[in-house]
């Protein structure tokens, strides 16, 4: 039978329909107004997995986040050269995801490499109070550095911070934008390039283990990497950071999940290479 043009037109317009019409599961929730944080609203972490089809991981998955980092459930590995990275300054813009603040890389900013593969470094947000904890202390900042390889696997670092004398350098950097997106009540604004080595990536003690995004649509398989060092940030900005999204909460961190005999290793050079 001969297949005319018009008839190879439409076959590969419904090809690419069916193929767009399918959600990326994989991606946090660009716009966070669906859900919230505020327990017995409807739309609380509680509630998640029962708001949209595409989330139920939320409440029925095995290797959800954040969790407890525990020293008694670590395995302690040696590692030499500590976290890999290879970022660089690139384009990024400020955006109000309805419940944080997510500073986005353009056209990515570099890479992380875990073992034999390479993750682009796409954007961090910000959670208070963290959403991790050590050893059942919770601290009152923490910052997600989201990577994804060119077939979807995503990767997080996490960085805590507890209020000190010092401001954190890198928000230092980014207080005018976040006041203007503060004021004007923008969705987004461009703020230029921007380095994430300012984030002082030369880490050398960490967790790892596997979990989850921690927004719906709460994805697993994410390889999380979550920095020992326990950093200082400035009350004033925690507060920006809150004040920004403008959305009346007092948080936006998700409750711990179950560990379910994850394995969770830790990270540290030998005594040698700390000399």
């Amino acid at each position: 039978m001969k297949i005319s043009g018009i008839q190879i037109f439409f076959v590969a317009f419904f090809a690419i329909l069916i193929s767009n019409s399918n959600p990326t599961t994989s991606q946090e929730v660009e716009d966070e107004r669906g859900f919230n944080y505020v327990e017995g609203s409807g739309k609380g972490p509680e509630d998640w997995g029962d708001l949209h089809e595409n989330w139920t991981l939320c409440k029925n998955g095995n290797m959800q986040s954040p969790i407890d980092l525990l020293d008694e459930r670590v395995e302690v590995v040696y590692n030499s050269g500590g976290l890999k990275t290879n970022y660089k300054p690139s384009h990024a813009i400020l955006k109000n995801r309805g419940h944080d603040i997510m500073l986005s890389w353009v056209h990515g900013s570099g890479t992380m490499r875990i073992d034999k593969t390479e993750y682009v470094l796409l954007q961090c947000h910000w959670h208070s109070p963290s959403e991790h904890t050590i050893n059942g202390k919770r601290f009152d900042l923490e910052v997600h550095l989201v990577h994804q390889t060119s077939d979807k696997n995503v990767t997080v670092v996490g960085i805590m911070y507890k209020i000190g004398p010092q401001a954190d350098p890198f928000l230092s950097k980014l207080v005018e934008p976040l006041l203007s997106i503060a004021h004007s009540h923008e969705i987004e604004i461009e703020v230029g390039v921007v380095d994430p080595m300012h984030l002082k990536m030369d880490i050398w003690e960490y967790y790892r283990y596997m979990g989850s995004l921690t927004t719906p649509p709460c994805t697993e398989d994410v390889v999380w990497t979550v920095v020992k060092e326990v950093r200082s940030v400035s009350l004033e900005q925690v507060k920006l950071l809150r004040k920004a999204v403008d959305d009346d909460a007092q948080n936006n961190a998700r409750p711990l999940q179950p560990i379910n005999e994850r394995s969770i290793k830790f990270y540290k050079p030998r005594l040698h290479e700390q000399l």
